[in-house]
């Protein structure tokens, strides 16, 4: 399994279309939720993902400062197993990026509910009340980052 970083303008064709076809699957078709999935933010993002022969494993993207929150955020992770570690092993690895590529303080998402306990794990904390985003439940989480808060090289 190889750990892949790459800023939007570095993805492959082929790399991106892995991605989307990933993420929609998931965030528009399983969750019944017909949005705008691909948007103008993955521009600006760094596309964090593990990859093997098969394929991709797991995804998350990082984004600026200013994109969508005013602190860096993290968003569209995922995993195509589930509850093995991966999830928060990509998280680990985009919280990283965001150190390394935006010297970012602090992290801004915004969860499902039910990921809450995934991102508590990772060192974020509910930061707000529930609310819906396309009809599923979410609350926005931040993470603190110190100064000697590790950072793992790949």
């Amino acid at each position: 399994m190889e750990l892949i970083v790459k800023h939007f303008q570095e993805l492959t064709t082929e790399e991106l279309f892995e991605i989307y076809k990933l993420r929609i699957p998931v965030f528009v078709v399983e969750q019944h939720c017909p949005y705008q999935e691909v948007d103008d933010a993955d521009r600006n993002a760094y596309h964090v993902f593990f990859k093997d022969d098969s394929g991709i494993l797991a995804y998350a993207r990082v984004l600026p400062a200013g994109e969508i929150f005013e602190d860096v955020s993290l968003g569209r992770v995922i995993s195509v197993k589930r509850r093995c570690g991966l999830g928060s092993e990509i998280v680990m690895r985009a919280i990283d990026v965001a150190r390394e590529r935006f010297s970012a303080q602090s992290i801004i998402i915004e969860a499902q509910v039910y990921a809450r306990p995934l991102y508590e794990k990772c060192g974020f904390h509910r930061t707000s009340d529930v609310f819906l985003e396309d009809g599923i439940p979410h609350i926005q989480m931040k993470l603190e980052l110190r100064s000697d808060f590790p950072v793992e090289k790949s």
